[in-house]
C-alpha cells in the first residue's frame, strides 16, 4: 500500500505552474465526473440511511461527494452505522470468549473504518484542508471569526 502525501490535484498543479516547471507530469485527460444521481446505490441500513441523509447534501452541494463517490460514501456511512452500534456495546461489562473479539476491539475497528473512508469526504478539519471545493475562503479570515 502506498504510503505518503496524497497526489495533488491537477488543477492545483497548474495553479501552481507545474506545467511549466515539469513538463509531462499533468494528466491532461484527468476523467471528471459527469452530472449524475446522487443517491445510495443499495438498500442501506436504516441507521446509515440516517446518517448519509444528514451528511450527503451538504458534501454534494460543495461537489466532495459526485456520481462516482456513492459506492464509497455509502460504505462511509455504514461504518458510521456500525460505530453506533457498537458503541453501547462496548461499555458493558463482557466475559471474554477465546478466539472471539472483545466489543470494544469490534468499535475500534469500526472507528478507524469509518476515519479511513471519511477522511476521502472531509471527516475531519484535518481531512478538510487537503480538500478543494471550488470555493475561495476569504483571505482576510473574516469567515473563520463569524461563524
Amino acid at each position: 500500500m502506498p504510503r505518503g502525501r496524497p497526489a495533488k490535484p491537477t488543477h492545483l498543479k497548474l495553479l501552481d505552474g507545474d506545467d511549466k516547471k515539469n513538463p509531462g507530469r499533468i494528466n491532461d485527460a484527468e476523467p471528471v465526473p459527469g452530472e449524475g444521481e446522487i443517491k445510495p446505490p443499495w438498500p442501506m441500513s436504516t441507521t446509515g440511511q440516517h446518517v448519509w441523509n444528514r451528511l450527503a447534501p451538504d458534501r454534494i452541494a460543495k461537489k466532495v461527494l459526485t456520481a462516482w463517490d456513492v459506492d464509497a460514501f455509502a460504505m462511509f456511512c455504514e461504518s458510521i452505522a456500525l460505530v453506533i452500534g457498537k458503541a453501547p456495546e462496548a461499555h458493558k461489562p463482557w466475559t471474554p470468549i477465546p478466539g472471539a473479539a472483545s466489543p470494544l476491539s469490534e468499535l475500534k475497528t469500526a472507528v478507524t473504518l469509518a476515519n479511513q473512508l471519511g477522511s476521502k469526504f472531509g471527516w475531519t478539519p484535518s481531512d478538510r484542508a487537503r480538500l478543494i471545493s471550488g470555493e475561495v475562503r476569504s483571505a482576510t479570515g473574516e469567515d473563520l471569526l463569524s461563524g
